[in-house]
């Protein structure tokens, strides 16, 4: 690994300018008073704080810890219709997760999507015979309009030469269907960076430690910054309460007599690294309603997930011994034993589904977005599935459009007269951009490593050409950050003085996958963490 000397901070953001200092940006969002403070950096509530900043609302963005830190990137990773709807009925729910996953990985992020194809094999005694999962596959297929070909049905001999460590004991058949999937931290994170290019101002590691009242209304929030401890306040119009598996715990800071409006369920994953390259992913089903995974991902296997009621803190979620055992023996269903060894698990990660309240299996419960307003005023948004993140932000906008009084109708443009696709920064064919970067290298000195110019081209799309020239410009920035990972200490660098990230776990774990390939070593941890302390 190579040792960096000290690397100045870059200086401007390619698209509005010099990114603020915090100090800079806790004094702007101290002086003015928003039309919208959204609490949470999540998903949900980054694709609201876009969409608000689209519609010409005064917008701000604060969460506790990173972007995306918590359950927005520890999902599975998909960009998917829900075939498993299918059997509640959910059609239109199946059709509309099409038409949002079709946007999203052609026209508003191509280069951080991709396609992927899934096997669902059907074993002697499983749960479905191959009819039915033939017939289903044709149908969700069809809710797409067939854009992405006809679900079918192949023989276990061809499905086992693009899955090689595919079971084929008492393997009848293998239907086929087609859905997409993506990097969800580094999704979140262009989503920020479009939220400020429409003028958004955004503050991670920021937590609330109150709520500001006016007459009984919640009109802001008083905050502190876990960098330094400085405490400041936010004034609002409005404030969404977008906090995930805390919505609950900030509508107590309004009502303190607020009944819960959540439940939460587990979902947890493993990570190996791959004896085989895999051309598709498995999706086996366990019983008549649920899926385990397998899905080549980053040059990796992503195994999951379960689905179990949560009942604890959840910053204290994490993968149990238990959730291990249950996602190795549910994946040995249709996966040979050499490669469902413990020793090639590299990382392991659980996320928390907010689900609306009530009774019954959680796997069962339907993943819908729930918008509510409190005693105070304060509206609060729980639920719903990553695939649809664009379509919660515009729910939420004709919400806070229809509000009694209309407080903020005035001042917003209507959704339905803005770009129903607008892309995300970056936007860009990748294969393109890795031929670029891989031409295009420094005259003098080594060409980019081809698994660093694809890596770079599907993470950051055009954006890539920037790190590339950092890279140029200092030669210790075009070195790698392990050596067993594509990712060069020029994406560190370009983290810090572009994407927020503040300490060494939100460039490790989210803004490249060093973490989740198990490469975060001490050495690695140490050269961020230098690297991240020589800011102007």
């Amino acid at each position: 690994m190579t040792t960096l000397q000290s690397v100045p901070a870059l200086g401007t953001h390619p698209a509005s300018g010099s990114l603020p200092s915090r100090a800079e940006t806790r004094d702007q969002l101290s002086r003015a008073t928003y039309d919208l403070l959204v609490i949470g950096g999540g998903i949900l509530g980054i694709s609201t704080a876009w969409h608000a900043a689209q519609s010409g609302l005064r917008v701000a963005l604060v969460d506790a810890g990173d972007f995306a830190g918590a359950t927005s990137s520890a999902s599975s990773k998909l960009l998917h219709g829900g075939l498993r709807y299918l059997q509640t009925g959910a059609v239109k729910l199946v059709a509309e997760n099409h038409f949002e996953r079709r946007a999203v990985s052609r026209e508003v992020a191509p280069h951080l999507a991709n396609p992927l194809t899934f096997y669902l094999p059907v074993y002697k005694g499983g749960p479905h015979g191959a009819a039915k999962l033939g017939a289903g596959v044709f149908a969700y297929s069809a809710l797409s309009a067939f854009g992405d070909g006809v679900g079918h049905v192949i023989s276990p001999a061809k499905a086992q030469r693009d899955v090689p460590e595919l079971r084929t004991d008492d393997l009848k058949a293998v239907a086929v269907y087609r859905d997409g999937q993506m990097n969800d931290a580094r999704m979140a994170l262009m989503t920020v960076r479009a939220a400020v290019d429409a003028g958004a101002v955004v503050l991670n590691h920021a937590a609330v430690t109150g709520l500001r009242f006016t007459r009984g209304r919640v009109t802001g929030a008083e905050l502190k910054d876990s960098t330094d401890g400085t405490e400041f306040g936010v004034d609002a119009r409005l404030v969404l309460n977008a906090t995930g598996p805390w919505v609950d715990h900030l509508r107590k800071m309004e009502d303190p007599n607020a009944a819960p409006s959540i439940r939460l369920s587990k979902g947890a994953h493993l990570v190996l690294k791959r004896t085989r390259p895999w051309r598709a992913a498995l999706a086996t089903p366990i019983d008549k309603y649920r899926i385990t995974f397998a899905l080549p991902w980053e040059d990796m296997l992503l195994l999951g997930t379960t689905d179990e009621e949560y009942e604890g803190d959840p910053a204290d979620v994490s993968v149990t011994e238990t959730d291990t055992a249950q996602i190795l023996d549910e994946a040995a269903f249709s996966i040979r034993d050499q490669q469902l060894s413990r020793d090639l698990i590299t990382y392991s990660f659980a996320g928390l589904r907010v689900l609306p309240g009530g009774p019954g299996d959680t796997s069962k419960a339907k993943r819908e977005t729930v918008v509510t307003e409190g005693r105070g005023g304060m509206l609060s948004v729980a639920g719903g599935k990553w695939t649809t993140f664009r379509h919660i932000g515009r729910t939420v906008m004709n919400k806070l459009a229809a509000l009694p009084g209309h407080p903020l109708a005035e001042d917003m443009e209507p959704m339905n007269r803005l770009p129903r696709k607008l892309p995300l920064p970056g936007i860009a064919n990748p294969n393109a951009v890795a031929h670029r970067l891989l031409i295009d290298g420094p005259a003098p000195g080594p060409r980019m490593a081809p698994d660093t110019a694809r890596h770079l081209a599907t993470h950051y799309g055009s954006l890539a050409f920037d790190i590339a020239r950092l890279a140029n410009e200092n030669p210790e920035l075009a070195e790698r950050v392990h050596p067993d990972a594509p990712e060069i200490w020029a994406q560190v660098a370009y983290a810090r003085d572009h994407e927020w990230a503040e300490t060494a776990d939100d460039v490790l774990r989210r803004r490249t996958t060093l973490t989740i390939r198990g490469l975060a070593t001490d050495d690695v941890r140490e050269g961020v963490e230098k690297l991240l302390a020589d800011r102007d």
